[in-house]
């Protein structure tokens, strides 16, 4: 599997409410820097696991609509929109934020991510 075609597939699951799920794509070293609209966070896998298990209570369905993807051997730049349907109310899409992230793949996993997102 290519390094697009990971990312295409990571964002294509329900990793991020499903930490089983999101077991398969990450690196055990991996490292998220991340700019948000409320500051700045750093994860590694536990602190990944514990946000993706936080989503996971309060959204029954996750998904990231791709605008934009961009390769080059281990490094894959994605820009998309996060969308949700929540428990309260499963039928309406909320939109979540605006992402911009670049991934570094290592071994088939995500490894590094310097990700930038905005509220809309």
């Amino acid at each position: 599997m290519t390094a697009k075609e990971l990312v295409l597939d990571f964002y294509k699951s329900d990793a991020l409410i499903d930490c089983e799920v999101m077991k398969q794509y990450i690196h055990p070293d991996i490292h998220i820097d991340w700019n948000n609209s409320n500051g700045f966070l750093e994860l590694n896998y536990e602190a990944i696991l514990a946000f993706t298990s936080n989503l996971s209570s309060g959204y029954v369905r996750s998904k990231a609509k791709i605008s934009h993807i961009i390769a080059e051997n281990n490094l894959v730049s994605v820009h998309y929109s996060h969308v949700v349907k929540t428990i309260e109310n499963p039928r309406e899409d909320m939109l979540v934020g605006h992402f911009m992230v670049i991934w570094e793949i290592k071994d088939n996993k995500l490894f590094r991510g310097f990700q930038i997102s905005q509220k809309p």
